[in-house]
């Protein structure tokens, strides 16, 4: 299982040791000792989630309030998705950074991303499934969201399915209604560098 730490601080891609044969893969997607040697503090997990979406589903930019937030570590056990973090901590020196990682069920990497960051991903094919393992549970009070076409963060989203077919996105409603970065900062609602340093460094 290798780290590998991406242009925004407190996000990691994993990319796991796959054992093949005939009958099949085995591999271990999540290890403890591993993680928290990686990151500098153990996985507290409170909740497991997974989503299956068809493809061109975008879904994100989702965040939540620090303290105590909701760090995920994510994997695509079906199909593909690209996976996106992008650092919303108001204060930090990559403030509006993104960067991301194709989860998919060949090379079957993960991402780790840290409290205080958004994340956000697209889907490249129908059914796609994605697993999370989450440091919180769902806090609906606590959970906010920034638009993921947001042209001043500029993720580059693709636009060609896995199979070669145009995408087009597909947002949720709650998701299309959501502020831009700037209008979310200015609302208030994006956790510091400073609170999101405090926090975890509770956690080590």
């Amino acid at each position: 299982m290798q780290y590998r730490e991406l242009a925004v601080p407190g996000a990691y891609e994993i990319t796991p040791k796959q054992f093949g044969d005939p009958r099949g893969v085995f591999l271990e997607w999540f290890k403890a000792g591993a993680f928290a040697e990686a990151v500098g503090h153990p996985l507290d997990l409170q909740q497991a989630n997974c989503s299956v979406s068809a493809a061109g589903v975008l879904r994100g930019i989702h965040f939540a309030d620090v303290p105590p937030g909701q760090a995920k570590y994510v994997t695509c056990a079906k199909g593909a998705v690209l996976d996106v973090v992008v650092d919303i901590r108001v204060g930090s020196p990559t403030f509006g950074t993104w960067d991301s990682v194709l989860l998919d069920d060949v090379d079957r990497r993960a991402i780790y991303l840290g409290e205080g960051l958004g994340h956000a991903f697209m889907s490249l094919e129908d059914d796609s499934t994605v697993l999370y393992l989450c440091s919180t549970g769902y806090n609906p009070g606590g959970e906010h969201g920034i638009h993921p076409l947001d042209p001043t963060v500029g993720i580059d989203w693709p636009t060609t399915a896995r199979d070669g077919s145009p995408l087009t996105p597909l947002l949720s409603d709650k998701d299309t209604a959501a502020p831009s970065l700037a209008e979310a900062e200015q609302q208030g609602l994006l956790p510091t560098y400073d609170a999101v340093e405090a926090y975890l460094r509770t956690l080590a």
